[in-house]
């Protein structure tokens, strides 16, 4: 059931939590990553839960793994109405123009998920939300994925390690400035086309989750993860604005509480997901795993952190700024 015949169907019957289970709303839930990463189990927990609390007036398609729309396609669908609901990465939004979501991408601006939390979970996180309304999108919630490691066919220990390598990057300003600080050569690309670019070795190397490495198999094709949580890889759950406005006060009270419930899970599984994952590259012996000492990782910082000047002038020094006096940002590098 298309968009229009959703709205229809709202505006004809009045839907409410005693709509006839013949006639639910569909709502489209289209993503890019597997099944079984924490965005993948976090979608199906919000089917499971919006399903029960309306009591099949509402009805939740997950579609993963790019099955439906890849990177690129998914905003202009769900702008249009094609889908309903979407938990792009937060480097997407920058393409359509809202740059201040950006700030996520900058290397090291969060020491750990205490002070991502600060920003996600408060008043800073609300904020950028509800910027998105200008675009006809409706800002619901914020998932974790969680913390980037390098990947290459080659030791990585030092930034001068990735020099001259092609890394792989979502398209982004902010983490194209990232690898060049390292003189590394950014490659943005659909995150559906990154495996088999590894694996012909049209790039060299990437940055991500250790949930997303696994579940796509690069472990297969990279032979050294160095454990350097220099960046970190989130969502923002979206819905089409005119959708999610339309549909009924009690109905839209019901997957709100869906959402805020597997919000709350998304995230509490998102550190345990990618621990199991990165065993589970540990025990497939394809890759060697290196944790880097404290001195290495401030030598990362070091080289990192100057991207947050560079990118003031694109993201907003004042909101750079009102996240590094909410989490307590270390600028020295130490």
């Amino acid at each position: 059931m298309g968009l229009r015949a959703v709205l229809l169907g709202v505006l004809a019957f009045g839907l409410s939590a005693a709509v006839s289970a013949a006639d639910p709303v569909v709502i489209r839930f289209s993503h890019v990553v597997a099944a079984d990463t924490p965005k993948g189990k976090a979608a199906e927990k919000f089917k499971e839960l919006a399903e029960r609390y309306t009591e099949g007036a509402v009805i939740v398609e997950v579609h993963a793994n790019s099955s439906l729309y890849k990177d690129k396609e998914e905003m202009e669908a769900l702008q249009l109405g094609a889908v309903q609901l979407l938990a792009p990465s937060l480097a997407k939004f920058g393409q359509l123009g809202m740059r201040e979501f950006e700030v996520f991408d900058l290397p090291y601006i969060f020491d750990g998920y205490e002070a991502l939390n600060k920003v996600t979970q408060g008043p800073l996180g609300q904020q950028l939300l509800s910027r998105l309304e200008a675009r006809g999108i409706k800002g619901l919630a914020f998932w974790d994925n969680g913390f980037k490691s390098f990947s290459a066919n080659s030791p990585i220990r030092r930034p001068e390690d990735l020099r001259g390598k092609t890394m792989r990057i979502q398209s982004s300003k902010v983490l194209d400035e990232q690898m060049r600080a390292l003189g590394a050569l950014p490659m943005a690309m659909a995150f559906s086309e990154v495996y088999p670019a590894l694996r012909a070795g049209v790039v060299d190397g990437t940055e991500n989750p250790h949930s997303n490495l696994f579940t796509q198999n690069m472990h297969e094709v990279q032979k050294h993860v160095t454990l350097t949580e220099h960046g970190y890889l989130g969502y923002a759950v979206i819905a089409n604005k005119r959708f999610w406005e339309r549909l009924p006060a009690d109905v839209r009270v019901r997957l709100e509480r869906a959402m805020a419930e597997s919000t709350a899970y998304a995230n509490r599984i998102a550190k345990e997901e990618n621990d199991r994952a990165l065993e589970a590259v540990r025990a497939a012996g394809t890759t060697e795993i290196y944790e880097p000492s404290a001195q290495e990782k401030a030598a990362f910082k070091r080289a990192l952190i100057p991207v947050h000047r560079t990118m003031e002038g694109r993201i907003g020094s004042e909101l750079i700024r009102a996240i590094h006096r909410e989490t307590g940002f270390d600028s020295s590098g130490h």
